[in-house]
């Protein structure tokens, strides 16, 4: 009876920490029941989906406190929007001194410790929703944090880090496969994976055990056509920084305003298309390496990280009859231009070969028919000779170039063919897609 007596105490205090720290759990939870914590380990600015994540999140009730990087800015919805909380992440800078190894290793110590701190800073969430790549450190220290505070994890494949490492390194580069076997390891540790492709779906539980739904990219509401008098409107505004966009010729009556594409008469004030106007061709980049620009630049003359090299290379090419402009626009004013364009092209080839473009997305949100360089899961968005072309060179766009701009404008053309499918295509729109993919599977979770 002694020993049972002493035993008895001994096991209550040896569970009283684990009694303590499963109540503060549990009062944590109680609190965060309707906060997320999204986090991306990158520019906040430059990551289109997770601002719509949590605008979304917002819209259905959730408040949100979004981490990342503020390195460019973010939607103005997102800056207006009370139940948003943006927090800036530190980013440690490139060393001048010591071997890359080194420099990488120091950087990994610094952000797993910096994003700890600020995610423990924060009041408690009932979810940790965090973009992949770039995943390393970040998803071993969002499943620590989603431990000790009760957050349910939530990773969003965007594609796989290692691969983006691999187009620098070389995929046998010992960095390039400890990302893999990191990746492949911490990504089995969320409560819900999203990712962004079906063929990325079934890589994911093919090759890693990870079951994932697919949520594909889909516009927001503002990629849009955009209406005649706009689009003079931006062409001017452009036209003050850009001489591409500036009329070739001043027009008779000084009192019109008149762009290298549009002109707005003195008198009533209707804006319209300037008679033999040139076609508008844009092509979104980020200027990085699983982009090919040289193939848009050699396809023209036939008829990021790398922007400096390709506009050196813009610089020696002799175009007739072309202009090539590389503007920087500021967020408002990326969407209307889209939305004024006559085609897009998209040169992405993704690194794994099972993420998509999400530029395109946008163009098809704004019924802008694409020329896209092709490779393994393109058919999941870009239909060929429905809503545009695919490619495999720079010869096989130069083609496709010429025949859609042969007799430019003309109302009968493929180009026309092509938008007018895009818009009796009755694209679903950002918002109506997360509340029927997303929500249903956040609130089950």
């Amino acid at each position: 009876m002694a020993a049972l007596c002493v035993a008895l105490p001994a096991v209550a205090a040896s569970l009283l920490p684990l009694l303590l720290l499963v109540s503060w759990k549990r009062w944590r939870g109680a609190r965060a029941k309707r906060h997320v914590l999204i986090v991306v380990l990158g520019d906040v600015g430059r990551s289109p989906r997770m601002q719509y994540h949590a605008l979304s999140f917002v819209q259905s009730g959730f408040a949100v406190t979004l981490l990342g990087f503020c390195d460019s800015r973010p939607y103005e919805e997102l800056l207006q929007n009370s139940r948003i909380q943006i927090v800036s992440l530190t980013e440690l800078q490139k060393l001048p001194v010591g071997p890359y190894i080194f420099q990488y290793g120091l950087k990994v110590v610094f952000q797993s410790v910096h994003l700890l701190w600020k995610l423990i800073c924060r009041e408690p969430a009932a979810y940790i929703f965090l973009q992949n790549p770039p995943g390393l450190p970040a998803i071993a220290v969002c499943w620590f944090v989603g431990f000790l505070c009760g957050s349910k994890l939530i990773i969003d494949w965007h594609n796989y880090g290692y691969t983006i490492m691999g187009l620098v390194h070389g995929p046998s580069h010992c960095l390039v496969l400890l990302a893999k076997w990191y990746e492949k390891l911490c990504g089995r540790l969320s409560h819900l994976n999203l990712c962004v492709t079906n063929s990325m779906r079934e890589d994911l539980a093919e090759n890693w055990s990870i079951k994932a739904v697919t949520v594909y990219d889909k516009p927001a509401s503002f990629f849009k056509e955009t209406p005649l008098d706009l689009q003079h409107q931006l062409f001017m505004k452009l036209g003050c920084t850009y001489p591409a966009f500036k009329a070739r010729l001043e027009p008779l009556d000084l009192a019109t305003e008149r762009s290298a594409f549009t002109e707005r008469d003195a008198q009533s004030g209707v804006v319209t298309h300037l008679r033999g106007r040139p076609a508008l061709l844009i092509s979104s980049t980020s200027w990085t390496e699983d982009e090919d620009f040289s193939i848009l630049l050699t396809a023209l003359e036939s008829k990021g990280p790398l922007k400096e090299y390709y506009c050196s290379l813009i610089s020696q090419k002799c175009f007739h009859h072309i202009q090539v402009c590389t503007p920087w626009l500021e967020a408002e004013d990326y969407p209307l231009l889209l939305g004024s364009a006559d085609l897009g092209v998209c040169l992405h080839k993704s690194s794994s070969g099972l993420d998509l473009p999400m530029k395109v997305v946008d163009m098809f949100g704004c019924c802008l028919p694409v020329c896209a360089v092709n490779f393994r899961c393109l058919h999941e968005l870009v239909k060929h000779e429905e809503n545009g072309l695919v490619f495999e060179d720079a010869e096989e766009l130069a083609g496709q170039l010429q025949m859609l701009f042969s007799k430019f404008p003309d109302p009968a053309g493929k180009l026309n063919q092509f938008r007018k499918n895009l818009r009796e295509s009755e694209q679903l729109r950002w918002d109506e897609s997360w509340k029927q993919t997303v929500l249903p599977l956040v609130m089950d979770t």
